[in-house]
């Protein structure tokens, strides 16, 4: 962050100084919500959470070298007391940026804004310093929290956003105005909270409302529901997709022999070949996504293929393929999931069980509860169970309660009556389970939402084998 006096902190989110010997100590350091993350200068904002209050270590955070607590009441070291802690941080996230000048890409979408934010990082970094969203912290808290770590050396701010109901969007988009927009999708994550695609599309599409006049919305040529929202906004639009139309577009889309994706890209300024490092088709239209906009920032077709070919991911248990030493390859997607990203898996988990011929292993799918899906949840759990069949997944491994249930009928309905199919009530029992019957060459896909905590499956399946990352890092 830049250096800012305690003083004008102060004045800035509208605070009270309590225990400030000197208020024109200065916030050198991060500012930070984990009182194990303080470093000297640091400013700690102190959050009351369910399960633990952060006042409670606020003395901690200044023994650790912080120069104030942001705080929501008199702590006993020094503080500036807001009525409201979260209101504060996106005061002064927003006080911070503006005087920064950096350029904001805001995103946004139902699937694959943690890839694709990881991309388009990859692809600026090659023109300057950039600041991009730490895995998926991309609410009011996390958002401002990462917005405080750009310094004047800053160039691009990419910054990802998501929405659990109406007027989020536009809350975040207005504590850091980007001057790029973008928009992935409008799928069925949170179709519970959100009730319909049109709802959610009315929120994503708050994004693209907020960009200035000389500013240029990104949005997804292939997806109805956001091209829609070109009429929403006041700046220039650029469509990325493969249909025609396209300004930034892929032609010639297939997949490798081991399941990644390539493609002929097209810009206004030219064409280039792209090999993606990446596993799954799905990372086409996410790839295709970030070099929309590095185009618009300026980036030539050349470097943006280029860069794309030698990305891979920054943020973890997303398609992270990693074989063991025995041949059995994991692939843990366990980080989140919803209908559109489940397809996407088992799609990228088919075709590498392809890749290896006759001669391969097998494909295993262990899946979990999609979250958040409302009354559609039956239903999608069924049709993502039949997916599998169809697609000849070796073996389907459904973990968990009643959602999991579903995936295993589903199985079932589509023609899995033999052992293709196994429902466990735990990540435990899925373990003991794999363990007992994975063989070398076998392909091993983990995934679920992330309360389900599916990750542990992976994990331990990597326990105490030599391994070697394939993709990824």
């Amino acid at each position: 962050m830049i250096t800012l006096s305690l003083a004008e902190i102060a004045e800035i989110v509208g605070g009270q100084s309590f225990d400030i010997p000197d208020p024109a100590v200065t916030v050198t350091g991060p500012v930070v919500i984990d009182s194990r993350e303080v470093a000297p200068g640091s400013l700690f904002a102190a959050f009351a959470g369910e399960r633990v209050d952060g006042h409670d270590y606020a003395r901690r955070a200044v023994e650790a070298g912080a120069a104030a607590v942001l705080a929501a009441r008199p702590v006993g070291v020094p503080a500036i007391v807001v009525d409201d802690v979260v209101g504060a941080l996106g005061a002064l996230a927003r006080a911070v940026v503006e005087r920064l000048g950096t350029t904001v890409v805001g995103l946004t979408g139902s699937a694959g804004k943690t890839s694709t934010k990881d991309l388009i990082a990859q692809l600026l970094q090659r023109k300057g310093p950039t600041v991009w969203t730490p895995g998926s912290l991309n609410n009011e808290i996390g958002l401002p929290v990462t917005a405080l770590t750009a310094t004047a050396e800053t160039e691009h701010l990419v910054l990802e956003m998501g929405a659990r109901g109406v007027g989020h969007i536009h809350y975040l988009a207005n504590l850091t105005p980007p001057r790029v927009g973008l928009v992935l999708n409008v799928g069925s994550a949170h179709l519970g909270e959100f009730g319909s695609r049109e709802a959610i599309a009315q929120a994503k599409g708050e994004l693209v409302e907020v960009l200035p006049e000389d500013g240029c919305a990104v949005l997804n040529a292939d997806d109805p529901l956001v091209r829609a929202m070109a009429p929403r906004t006041k700046a220039r639009v650029l469509l990325f997709g493969e249909a025609p139309e396209a300004d930034v577009r892929g032609e010639k889309v297939r997949m490798t022999a081991d399941g990644r994706p390539a493609f002929e890209l097209h810009t206004p300024t030219g064409c280039s070949d792209v090999t993606m490092r990446l596993y799954g088709e799905h990372h086409v239209s996410n790839a295709l996504a970030a070099a929309a906009v590095a185009h618009e920032l300026g980036m030539s077709v050349t470097e943006i293929a280029e860069a794309l070919s030698e990305a891979g991911t920054l943020s973890r248990w997303r398609m992270e393929v990693t074989e063991r030493g025995d041949g059995v390859t994991v692939v843990n997607d366990a980080y989140n999931a919803n209908p559109e990203s489940m397809r996407a898996a088992l799609r990228a988990l088919a075709a590498m069980g392809q890749a290896r011929g006759a001669d391969g292993g097998r494909t295993w799918a262990v899946l979990g509860q999609m979250a958040e899906l409302g009354d559609a949840s039956l239903a999608e759990h069924d049709a993502v169970g039949r997916l599998a069949v169809r697609l000849n997944v070796s073996k389907l491994v459904a973990v968990g309660g009643r959602e999991a249930s579903w995936l295993q009928l589903g199985a079932y309905n589509e023609g899995s009556w033999g052992e293709e199919s196994v429902h466990v009530s735990d990540a435990q029992a899925a373990v003991d389970l794999l363990r007992s019957e994975l063989r070398p060459g076998d392909v091993v896909l983990v995934k679920a939402s992330r309360s389900v905590g599916l990750e542990k499956v992976a994990q331990a399946l990597l326990e105490n084998s030599t391994e070697g990352e394939v993709a990824g890092r």
